[in-house]
Order: structure tokens, then sequence, then C-alpha cells
């Protein structure tokens, strides 16, 4: 089994901890062909700094799901500790920030407005008619995503090859 190229982190709020974790299951086929690693809170041992803990894996993290629904929203520490986080590592092109609508909301203006969600057309996953063509549309949308960031990958590790030839 080959080393996931590409990390991934959950912002979210707790209340939508159902929908993370369907999403969750629905990422297991790109762990399972060792596309990816995925992280979010609830994987922190007792005894560890939580705090230190999510800074360390968001610093780490090639993409971050922002879980947007009312509750991650109105969460002091989504919205402005991860959200501000998360929005300086996409601008300086650490990290790819992709929102995921999981529940209604209006989220014209925010932060991350600018950024291209999923799943397609910005629909609440749980708008759905069938909940699991949604989660299958967003897990495509990240799967494109970790393509892309493995090519970039690839082309800056060639092209350190050929500087250092």
């Amino acid at each position: 089994m080959n080393e996931p190229n590409v990390k991934l982190f959950y912002s979210y709020s707790h209340k939508d901890e159902a929908l993370r974790d369907a999403l969750e299951t629905h990422l297991t086929i790109l762990k399972r062909q060792d596309l990816l690693s995925d992280w979010h809170d609830r994987k922190i041992i007792p005894g560890r700094d939580w705090e230190r803990e999510i800074d360390a894996h968001m610093a780490e993290a090639d993409i971050i799901l922002l879980l947007v629904s009312p509750d991650m929203i109105a969460s002091d520490y989504c919205y402005g500790k991860e959200l501000s986080r998360a929005l300086e590592r996409h601008d300086s092109g650490h990290s790819m920030v992709v929102p995921v609508i999981v529940r209604p909301v209006d989220w014209t203006g925010m932060p991350f407005a600018k950024i291209q969600a999923l799943p397609r057309d910005g629909k609440p996953v749980t708008s759905w008619g069938n909940i699991d063509e949604a989660w299958l549309d967003v897990e495509m949308g990240i799967r494109r995503t970790i393509e892309k960031i493995t090519t970039e990958k690839a082309s800056n590790t060639n092209a350190v090859n050929i500087v250092t030839l």
C-alpha cells in the first residue's frame, strides 16, 4: 500500500457530524485507492492539545473541506478561526479550500463564496432527492481536485529534479 499523496482536512460544526460521517464513508473509495488520507477533530486522542492538533493537521492539508451549514457559519470557532486559517492557506496556494454545502443556508457574500462549491450548482446535499447521488457528486468533485493536486505535485517534483541535474 502506498502512502496517499493528498491529505484532506474536514472543517465542520459538530452539529453536522452525521453528515461528515456520511461523506467520510463516500470518500472511502479514494482512501482504498491510496489517493487520499483524511483527518477531522474526532481523531484527536485523549491527552493531546486539541487546538494544536487541529492547527497541525490543517497546516499539512492539501484539501480543506468546509462543510457549510447554518451551524458552521454560526460557530465562532469554525467561522472565526478555521475558516480564516483555511482561506489564508487557499490564497497562498498551500491548500485548496472546497466548500461542500451540506444544508440549506444563505452563503452569499461569505468569504468563501468566490470558490467553486460542491455539490454542483451549490445545491445543498440534504436538498437532493437521493442523498447518495449528492455524495457521489461531491466525491467525484474531490476526485478531480485530487487529480489536479497530484499533477501539480508531480510537475513540481519534475521541475526540481531537472534543476538539480
